[in-house]
């Protein structure tokens, strides 16, 4: 398998530093609000990397923190006239609620900045005692002149970095381009006790620590939005190895921006709509199918057209697994046309396997949705043949996670089923009054009946 490797530039094959096993981190939202759709695709891309991984058998460990103390917390807890740590736990919730929604599995640990400060103030004291960082003002500032890589992620030179910074010009730093390790604390603000009188910590810090404590001074991937490679991957790199002295990541994954008419969407510009809310429009799952039909790496602008596009490929999908199933339960005892099953799995893997192209891989399985829809065209199907392209098609959907609102998640399933089940008998009793009122039942429950030579199917309209 190669990824983009961020730091080097260029494709390289993925070597894990243990056989068999990846260390994972990806940096997780700051909880004052809902996540918006710019937030959702590196979420939704590195949980598909992680099923990937897990599906050519590696074992994975995946963490993915919280920062939930930051200075928006603080203005939130403010606007909200509520604590710091109600508003994490308030919007911390409601990215689960979201994150399930999007078919987002839990990572293997989420760790919060305020569960780490033990080990945040370890690393600054080390950062401290190597002279890699200084105390001025009852803050710690980070010594950037101190660290001769600082750099090397973003690819630009020291005066162009500057000039492209959000820098605090500040009379308490050596350095313009210093940044804080430690704040001290202001009135009315959290507080935790540490060497250099009472603070918290800066943003930057908090995932070295996290990272460091859960997988170790050297990570296989670090993975986040493109916006974070300056300054705060950059700041990571320079505090992990300043403290440790070893390298702190083999590969560094960066997915694309998501823009809205060509500007990057983003929370501070205000062209954001939350995942909630284009959920309410458009389903969950087709956000999902959105972000996967296109490369990790390619920039995506967002619109309602292409949200409608996706469903409707999505749509296509479901339906030819819902055949598939129908098929496999009610087909023919015949053995059908030999199809080479083997031939998508392999370019399936191939795809993917070209720096986790799923874009390439989601053609992949249209091709099959072809070839299922083809063999199911007759009015006997053979069965065998089925319940064969359906094990490779759920097998290759279930790497990306396309389809897991099934019917059998439906409320309403078991009552759907009978209503169907008491048709089917009514009308085998030539009740068509009845038949017709149990259809009209159904559609005034969204649901479509579709009679076929193997019996009769639903879905959702």
């Amino acid at each position: 398998m190669k990824l983009y490797n961020t730091l080097t530039m260029k494709k390289e094959e993925f070597v894990p530093l243990e056989p068999g096993k990846v260390r994972m981190y990806a940096c997780g939202p700051t909880v004052y609000n809902y996540i918006h759709v710019g937030n959702a695709r590196p979420i939704i891309m590195f949980d598909v990397l992680r099923r990937y991984f897990e599906y050519r058998g590696y074992g994975v460990t995946f963490v993915q923190n919280f920062t939930d103390i930051d200075d928006k917390i603080i203005n939130r807890a403010a606007e909200e006239g509520i604590s710091s740590s109600e508003v994490a736990e308030k919007y911390i919730a409601e990215y689960f609620t979201d994150a399930r929604g999007l078919g987002v599995r839990e990572a293997t640990i989420h760790p919060r900045a305020t569960e780490n400060i033990p080990e945040i103030i370890a690393i600054i004291e080390k950062l401290i005692a190597n002279g890699k960082a200084y105390v001025s003002g009852g803050d710690v500032y980070y010594r950037t002149d101190a660290f001769p890589d600082y750099g090397k992620l973003s690819h630009q030179p020291r005066d162009a970095l500057l000039a492209g910074a959000r820098v605090d010009v500040s009379e308490i730093k050596e350095n313009p381009m210093d940044f804080a390790l430690w704040k001290q604390a202001k009135p009315g603000e959290p507080v935790w006790d540490s060497p250099w009188g009472g603070g918290r910590p800066g943003w930057h810090i908090e995932c070295s620590a996290m990272s460091g404590k859960y997988l170790g001074e050297t990570l296989d991937i670090h993975a986040g939005g493109q916006d974070l490679t300056f300054p705060h991957h950059e700041n990571e790199i320079a505090q992990s190895e300043g403290a440790n002295g070893v390298q702190f990541v083999r590969y560094w994954v960066h997915n694309g921006f998501i823009s809205i008419d060509n500007k990057k969407m983003s929370k501070s510009l205000g062209n954001f709509f939350t995942v909630r809310e284009a959920a309410e429009v458009y389903g969950y799952e087709n956000i999902r199918m959105f972000m996967l039909m296109s490369h990790y790496r390619s920039p995506l602008n967002y619109s309602g057209d292409i949200l409608i596009q996706a469903k409707n490929a999505l749509e296509r999908i479901k339906n030819a697994r819902e055949n598939l199933v129908f098929a496999a339960e009610n087909g023919a005892d015949v053995e059908g046309a030999a199809i080479d099953t083997e031939s998508y799995r392999a370019r399936f893997i191939a795809a993917m396997d070209d720096d986790f192209n799923t874009a390439d891989a989601v053609a992949v399985i249209f091709e099959l949705v072809r070839e299922a829809n083809s063999a199911l065209s007759g009015e006997n199907p053979s069965k065998k043949l089925a319940a064969e392209l359906l094990g490779v098609f759920d097998e290759l959907v279930n790497v990306l996670g396309l389809i897991y609102g099934e019917k059998s998640a439906d409320p309403d399933a078991e009552k759907i089923e009978a209503l169907i089940a008491e048709r089917r008998e009514v009308r085998a009793a030539k009740n068509w009054a009845r038949a017709d009122g149990i259809r009209d039942e159904l559609k005034a429950m969204g649901v479509v009946v579709e009679d076929t030579p193997q019996g009769a199917k639903w879905k959702r309209i």
